[in-house]
């Protein structure tokens, strides 16, 4: 109980996930569980994988009067991936009123009319069409965000993080697991969004940080 209650407190697991994860440490014992040394999967990325939510981050940051930089997350995201050779499928879908920047008051405004606009506009979606490799781990990712309305292009830099069985982890979790880290940037008015120019910096920098279970080859 300790551990899965260190695991709460880091904001790395839910009430229900330290659950789930102090059973299977139960079920596969814990000395061996807790003393295993980390390491990053160096298996084969290809295929088909459906985003665990769970696992998934989509962040942002942005210029607060021209002195800071405001920080905030989106925290229901769904969608899939395929990064093949000559084979790009990618989509993730973004509850708009999902967002979260720690400020409930903000946050309200932030769905309302005068920014993303959340009753009219309820998803942001990202399609990508098009990835390059420019390393064995690395390389550009291209589509189409929709946003507030408007849908223009925007390329991520993407890393893949590692790829590996994961079996042992419980379900819905656990399989054939890949992760990948993305990092791009827009000017919030190409999408319509023009509050406050004086006070919010236009150029907003997105992180995605995904993790998918392989669902086929």
């Amino acid at each position: 109980m300790i551990e899965t209650t260190r695991l709460q407190r880091s904001g790395l697991i839910g009430k229900t996930s330290a659950l789930l994860f102090l059973l299977f440490l139960l079920h596969n014992g814990v000395s061996n569980a807790l003393a295993a040394s980390y390491k990053i999967g160096n298996g084969d990325p290809s295929g088909l994988y459906n985003i665990d939510p769970d696992h998934t981050s989509v962040t942002f940051t942005v210029g607060h009067a021209g002195v800071a930089t405001a920080v905030g997350r989106f925290d229901t995201i769904t969608g899939h991936y395929r990064l093949d050779p000559g084979k790009t499928d990618v989509k993730i879908e973004i509850a708009t009123k999902s967002i979260d920047t720690n400020h409930p008051m903000r946050d309200k405004d932030l769905r309302g009319p005068d920014f993303l606009d959340a009753k009219t506009f309820p998803v942001i979606r990202f399609v990508g069409t098009r990835f390059k490799k420019t390393g064995k781990k690395s390389g550009l990712l291209t589509g189409k965000l929709t946003l507030h309305g408007k849908t223009r292009t925007i390329t991520f830099k993407l890393h893949e993080v590692g790829a590996a069985d994961v079996s042992a982890l419980p379900k819905p979790w656990g399989g054939y697991l890949t992760g990948y880290d993305l990092e791009g940037s827009l000017r919030r008015s190409d999408f319509g969004i023009t509050t406050y120019p004086g006070m919010i910096g236009d150029k907003v920098h997105l992180y995605i940080s995904v993790e998918g279970i392989r669902e086929k080859r």
